[in-house]
């Protein structure tokens, strides 16, 4: 495991020495330390950056150059696919089948855009068509510049190569800043980078804490661009120092996602896709289907089916065989969670299963998958992100009182509706106020299509041919294609 900076090619130690426990969540225990990075550190990395894109090969590479690039580092990923697995759930706590599909979906989004990188060559400008028959027009795709990524630790490696490949893929260069909490697979990823021998400064990466690294990357004046997947407020102060130097700025923010069962559902379809919507990850998913709306005909059997079901699921350490719900990522976040389910019992919610520690685990930041029923759809855990095992459910009495409840959301990142009427399935997803809608399922998540969310779930599309228009800028170049003068102050 890594314990040095990744900047300008070269493992350095930050300047002034700190460095930051990385926790192993399933038994409290310290397993690794890596770099607390400051100012000084953010700034040669960013520094390193610009020299890359201003003066260095990168950005003047084809894309079908920078694509054998994306592909080494896809192949890499793959070879070290084990261990990158095992360092997520000891990182992260997520069971290991969990990790392993995560980092075969990074793999494969290195992979995917390597072929857009090598679109790109193929479509290198559009030739638009003017009123003027003397003038030629044409828009042409650049790099948009120095990427500032800021990425969360609920899927530690795959949501860097979110960020990563399609930036590369367009040309850019990088500074990333993984989550304290989970930087280990990050850091991997810098000694893959040098494997496949990326140039000097394409892509950098620091690790530290948000105030003491996260910030300066932020507000840094050579940065062109912000990339940040997390919480709302920090979205909010990225966005705010982002506006000192009007940066590009994509957030991916959180969520408070409903999933609309209709009662002509199939009750265990409707009970496992809810169960996934929210357990899966622990609950941590920025789109989790965490408010589940139930037809008042089926309310009470799915209800029933859910708390059953919910009690079975196997916890405990992400590596142990058969494990399907490990442990909350961090203390802190383990205390939000618990403070979130009491305050729901003291505002007369019912907690129909789960709601605590479960039994027999008195190390590790464990909690049941938990059902809350009985809120009122003002209360505070119907209406804020938990991000934990905890699922909200409410009945609702027909079409237009779900989807009505649906939308009332300062949220809208995601949304599910479960009907065997497909009719009724296209006319509610079209109803919904979300950027991504499941039909009968909740979850699936493809790096071919757009993801990313309405209202204060954030700006921006990440994936699919939106991710790498996140990191390209248009130009327009117009020629007088004539001998005539123009003739406007100077007369023949």
């Amino acid at each position: 495991m890594r314990d040095k900076l990744f900047i300008d090619g070269k493992w350095e130690k930050p300047r002034r020495g700190g460095m930051l426990d990385v926790i192993d969540p399933a038994t409290e225990e310290v397993i690794h330390r890596v770099p607390a990075a400051t100012y000084d550190d953010i700034d040669r990395a960013v520094k390193a950056a610009r020299i890359a894109f201003d003066s260095g090969p990168w950005p003047k590479l084809t894309g079908t150059e920078r694509a054998v690039y994306l592909r080494a580092i896809a192949e890499k990923i793959e070879e070290r696919r084990h261990a990158l697995a095992h360092l997520e759930v000891t990182d992260n706590g997520k069971p290991l089948p969990e990790a392993l599909w995560d980092i075969d979906d990074a793999a494969g989004c290195f992979r995917y855009y390597a072929g857009l990188a090598e679109e790109l060559d193929a479509n290198p400008e559009e030739t638009i068509a003017v009123g003027d028959t003397r003038f030629r027009a044409r828009a042409i795709r650049e790099p948009l510049g120095i990427v500032g990524a800021i990425t969360p630790w609920n899927y530690p490696l795959l949501m860097v190569s979110w960020k990563v490949a399609p930036a590369l893929a367009a040309g850019c260069t990088m500074v990333l800043k993984p989550s304290e909490l989970t930087p280990l697979t990050a850091l991997e990823l810098g000694a893959i980078a040098e494997e496949v021998e990326l140039p000097p400064g394409v892509l950098n990466i620091v690790t530290g804490t948000g105030q003491d690294a996260g910030q300066p990357l932020t507000e840094h004046p050579l940065v062109d661009k912000l990339a940040f997947t997390g919480s709302v407020p920090t979205g909010r102060k990225v966005m705010m120092a982002g506006a000192q130097d009007i940066k590009n700025i994509s957030l991916e923010l959180g969520g408070k996602s409903p999933f609309v069962v209709f009662a002509d559902s199939d009750i265990e379809k409707a009970v496992e896709w809810i169960m996934f919507g929210i357990f899966w990850n622990q609950g941590q998913v920025c789109s989790a289907t965490s408010r589940v709306l139930i037809e008042e005909p089926i309310y009470d059997t799915v209800v029933k089916r859910l708390c059953e079901e919910a009690g079975k699921i196997t916890i405990g350490n992400g590596l142990d065989e058969g494990t399907l719900l490990g442990p909350i990522v961090s203390k802190g976040q383990y205390d939000k969670i618990l403070t979130a389910i009491d305050r729901a019992r003291q505002d007369g919610a019912t907690i129909a299963a789960g709601g605590g520690r479960p039994a027999g685990f008195n190390s590790g930041y464990f909690i049941e998958p938990t059902v809350l029923t009985d809120m009122s759809e003002d209360s505070y855990v119907w209406r804020e992100e938990i991000f934990g095992p905890v699922v909200c459910v409410k009945p609702f009495a027909d079409e237009a009182d779900a989807v009505r409840m649906a939308n009332d959301s300062r949220f809208g990142l995601a949304a599910a509706v479960m009907s065997e009427d497909k009719e009724r399935c296209e006319r509610v997803a079209r109803a919904l106020r979300a950027g991504i809608i499941w039909i009968n399922c909740s979850q699936p998540t493809f790096p071919e299509a757009p993801w990313g969310g309405y209202k204060q779930s954030g700006i921006g599309r990440e994936l699919g041919r939106w991710g790498l228009s996140n990191y390209l800028e248009t130009k327009q170049i117009t020629s007088f294609d004539t001998d005539e003068p123009w003739g406007w102050y100077i007369k023949a």
